[in-house]
């Protein structure tokens, strides 16, 4: 597709596939303001409601000032790395004397609902609902196909959701605490607060935005790392390539696969013209194994010279699975401090860490992708 239709019409999402490097970040960077989120409006609100993501200009702005202290360095190493830390090991104390664990089912899904849900000052013990709401989510969002139950499931987490977080909400603004929730409820900005509805909807949009993808690369670098062991004993040895492992990682196998966006005008890319209004679909997976972007772009290779990991977890990636622009992944950040301190324990909690005999991983998903299980076999640290 990259080499001989690059720009493709595809009748089943009724939309333009992207599948160039160069074309999937200039959508992304959007420099000229040629696309839009507008899209949005059917393929995320009726789970979310009406989120960060839908707007534009200063509204966009605005909001985006609202939220993102929180997830910047400062705030996140002061507030949220002891949530983050604590919540990893909890999980690994859990199996750490067991010899075998399955790091997808008891540990990659759990970890970063957990942190979300202790960042919000939400009850973990609902564990199981928010896992529910949020599969739900995904499922909508990758719902290609059309099924209608899938689609109603989506809806009907919406209205469920809904129905639990409102009362919280507020409760918090009446009697704020110092979690990321009572934040959210007393943030202003040039004289703007989020309603309860934004706040609802934000925390949606966090808890599957937040969830799955986070989930789904921690699967991969285990993934990634196992089946490649001299790098995996490379990163035992040397922790700061964890940094990098989780860089190529998102290039190779990134967790979500397709973003949408929509035309504003008539727009002139590699292989043809989209017209004014189109959906277009952005090929994350496709554009990150572009051979004209990266040397042996099928290798998994944390050493490779043409990806940085110094700035792969900010809106300067030369990665795409965070997108780009003004709507890069405001929880980048986030993820990445999930990632090299549940990396870094898991590591430290088992030391000859290695797939169960005959294992091979195998990655599902169309719209969001990654193993289902990881099963792996260790010998228990004492003490």
């Amino acid at each position: 597709m990259r080499r001989d239709a690059p720009l493709l019409w595809h009748e089943a999402t009724r939309s333009y596939l992207v599948s160039r490097y160069e074309d999937v970040e200039r959508v992304f960077k959007d420099k000229a303001g040629e696309f839009t989120t507008e899209n949005y409006d059917w393929q995320i609100e009726p789970v979310h409601g009406r989120t960060i993501l839908q707007l534009s200009g200063r509204e966009h702005a605005v909001r985006r000032a609202l939220v993102a202290p929180a997830f910047r360095g400062g705030d996140l190493r002061d507030t949220f790395l002891p949530v983050i830390e604590r919540n990893s090991r909890e999980l690994i104390d859990g199996f750490r004397h067991s010899g075998s664990v399955d790091l997808v089912a008891d540990y990659a899904t759990r970890f970063p609902v957990n942190v979300i849900a202790d960042m919000l000052g939400l009850d973990k013990s609902d564990y199981e609902r928010f896992h529910g709401w949020y599969t739900a989510v995904i499922a909508f969002l990758g719902n290609l196909s059309g099924d209608q139950d899938v689609a109603q499931a989506g809806e009907r987490t919406r209205v469920e959701f809904a129905e639990y977080m409102l009362p919280i909400i507020r409760e918090r603004r009446e009697k704020p605490g110092d979690d990321l929730l009572s934040r959210l409820c007393t943030a202003e900005v040039d004289g703007v607060r989020m309603s309860d509805e934004d706040v609802k909807a934000f925390c949606s949009l966090l808890l599957a935005a937040g969830g799955e993808t986070t989930d789904k690369a921690i699967a991969g670098i285990f993934a990634n790392l196992l089946t490649h062991p001299e790098q995996l004993e490379a990163v035992r040895a040397d922790r700061s390539l964890i940094a990098r492992a989780f860089a190529e990682t998102l290039r190779h196998t990134p967790p979500v696969h397709m973003i949408m966006r929509q035309s504003a005008s008539e727009v002139e890319l590699s292989g043809g013209t989209i017209p004014a209004g189109a959906t277009v679909t952005c090929l994350i997976g496709s554009a990150n194994r572009d051979e004209e972007r990266y040397r042996d772009p099928d290798t998994f290779d944390i050493f490779r010279e043409d990806l940085s990991a110094t700035n792969a977890f900010s809106a300067a990636a030369d990665h795409l699975a965070f997108a780009l622009g003004r709507h890069f992944c405001v929880g980048a950040l986030l993820a990445r401090a999930e990632v090299e301190t549940g990396v870094g324990q898991l590591l430290d909690a088992m030391p000859d860490l290695r797939l169960a005999d005959g294992f091979v991983p195998v990655e599902h998903g169309v719209f969001t992708r990654g193993p289902q299980s990881l099963p792996v076999r260790f010998t228990p640290v004492s003490g």
